[in-house]
């Protein structure tokens, strides 16, 4: 509690028992009486009120008094009623909602909106890209493609890869993607581990080729084998050429037979079950293939590094693409008034619903939050708050006591004199 407003009153307590003691020897008189009974008055009154203030919070003089330090011994009861009081009555989901309906959210958008330049989105854009690409590891990937397998796993492929496919070439991202991909692929064929990895897959497909083959063709892959004109290296040093035309070149016959696959598979997908199948066959084929986990590792650690030397760069294309569709969210919030009334009355209707489900733990919410202050938390708590209030109580109880004291005195007089 505040010294200062504690000495005040234990001041005044001691002021009215020196007015006691002075004015005991002259209590014989008028004026002595009274004073003494102004002074016993205040006493008794600051000494009750002391109790009191007291017995709110510990044991007075440290003595185990009936329903004394009460806050302490009930301070789970406290905590229950705190958390009823606030969420039942005082944030009730119509004032909440009231509160939410007076959030000018539009103009907030169009403010914001107005103050964040294309630098400013630029700047956020490379500094969340750069995050990312030195908090997500290895480890997360890993994870994260557990999951996707687990998923792929369990739905069908098909469907999910024809809407894929349409939404790509729509948007144009089909050929983007292919340009990516044999770039990613491209760069990630340097590195000795995925090189090796990528020699797996190829002896792997020649062995299962090979096996489908009669007995004569066969015989000629394995003498082509033997005297080298057919071998692994060989055959990825080809395709990672072949990668570094296909990104280099546009118009290259592989990139623009991609983009004839892409725009008659879709229906193929959905309408041949027999592709359907194979698809999904190799599906679950390629999910439980450890090269496949490899190669996934190995094309991830790939992505990672690419998008880090792209982020690095000045004229970063994701940061710009990125920065440019952000730019034209933010001209859409400047130019179109009703988008940003749609926007608001849209975050207000989901934000009520919230309200509506979850205030039922508001209650719940703020008593853990009392309760996990503990007796001890509580005490200091509502000292650090309350604290003048209480220690003028007892200031004021040693006034009122006293001035009690002598009307008293002074109505005794009255009655005898009469």
């Amino acid at each position: 509690m505040p010294r200062r407003q504690r000495g005040l009153a234990l001041g005044a307590l001691l002021a009215a028992a020196a007015l006691a003691i002075a004015a005991f020897p002259f209590r014989a008189t008028v004026w002595g009486g009274l004073l003494l009974a102004i002074g016993e008055a205040g006493v008794v009154g600051g000494l009750a009120d002391w109790f009191a203030v007291t017995a709110l919070f510990r044991h007075p003089l440290g003595l185990p008094i009936p329903h004394t330090a009460i806050i302490p011994a009930n301070w789970e009861l406290l905590a229950r009623r705190v958390g009823t009081m606030v969420g039942d009555r005082v944030l009730t989901k119509t004032y909440v909602a009231a509160e939410i309906g007076r959030i000018d959210l539009a103009g907030l958008l169009a403010s914001g909106a107005e103050r964040v330049k294309r630098a400013d989105l630029e700047a956020v854009t490379r500094t969340i890209a750069r995050w990312l690409v030195t908090q997500v590891s290895g480890g997360a990937t890993g994870e994260v493609m557990t999951r996707v397998r687990r998923l792929l796993a369990q739905q069908p492929l098909a469907p999910l890869l024809a809407d894929l496919l349409e939404a790509a070439r729509t948007h144009g991202w089909d050929e983007r993607m292919a340009a990516g991909l044999a770039t990613a692929l491209g760069d990630a064929l340097e590195r000795p581990t995925f090189r090796a990895t990528m020699g797996d897959i190829v002896d792997g497909l020649l062995a299962r080729y090979r096996e489908s083959m009669a007995a004569g063709p066969r015989f000629v892959l394995g003498l082509a084998h033997i005297f080298g004109v057919v071998d692994r290296e060989r055959l990825v040093t080809a395709l990672h050429a072949g990668l570094r035309e296909v990104a280099a070149d546009p118009e290259h016959p592989l990139r623009r037979r991609v983009a004839e696959l892409v725009a008659e598979l879709p229906g193929r997908l959905r309408d041949d079950p027999v592709l359907a199948a194979r698809v999904e066959a190799i599906k679950i084929e390629a999910l439980e293939s450890p090269v496949l986990a490899r190669l996934v590792d190995d094309a991830a650690a790939a992505v990672r590094q690419a998008i880090a030397t792209d982020v690095a760069a000045e004229g970063s294309e994701i940061v710009v693409w990125v920065a440019d569709r952000l730019e034209r969210v933010r001209q859409a919030l400047l130019e179109d008034a009703d988008l940003r009334v749609q926007l608001d009355a849209w975050a207000k209707a989901r934000a009520v619903e919230l309200v509506e489900r979850h205030h039922g733990r508001l209650a719940g919410f703020i008593e853990n939050g009392v309760r996990a202050l503990g007796p001890d938390g509580a005490v200091r708590l509502i000292e650090e708050h309350a604290g003048d209030d209480l220690q003028y109580i007892r200031l004021n109880g040693t006034v009122v006591g006293g001035l009690a004291g002598g009307a008293i005195y002074g109505l005794h007089l009255l009655v005898r004199i009469l």
